[in-house]
């Protein structure tokens, strides 16, 4: 066989493959705690399109000067969000302050309930290998002697 011909054969497969897969970005939302309506609605459309697209989405609030004495505020703010969103995603990381900011982490619901595809276990025959211990229940040991701890004198 012809060595480009195998190498052009080899590329295509590799695209083909390259089409069908997913990059999992992190997109970041920026909130504050006195954000009007109109402005958080539009926001938490932004959020929702991205876990839509199976994207990490973070959520920021950010605090200014006096806004920080009242952190109950973004808490607020941020628990709402997660209320309006729980039918597409799902908290990754909880709400909790970095510096100036409070963060939350949110994930698509179907990249977090994802089942492992497991290959089925192969069948061995029964007369190559004796049953596992392990499979078997065993029921716990009782002693009838004491412990006895005797000790040694090495020999010389």
């Amino acid at each position: 066989m012809d060595f480009g011909k195998f190498k052009y054969e080899q590329n295509k497969k590799a695209q083909k493959a390259k089409k069908k897969q997913h990059i999992t970005h992190l997109k970041e939302v920026k909130l504050r705690p006195k954000i009007e309506e109109h402005d958080y609605n539009f926001k938490v459309n932004h959020g929702k399109n991205f876990l839509e697209e199976h994207d990490k989405v973070k959520f920021t609030v950010t605090f200014r000067g006096r806004e920080l004495a009242h952190p109950e505020a973004g808490m607020r703010l941020l628990e709402r969000v997660i209320k309006d969103l729980e039918g597409i995603g799902v908290v990754e990381i909880p709400i909790r302050m970095e510096g100036r900011s409070m963060v939350l982490l949110m994930v698509p619901k179907s990249q977090l309930g994802k089942p492992v595809e497991k290959k089925p276990a192969e069948k061995k025959p029964a007369s190559s290998a004796p049953a596992s211990r392990a499979a078997a229940p065993r029921a716990p040991s009782v002693s009838s002697a004491p412990a006895a701890t005797t000790a040694t004198k090495p020999k010389p």
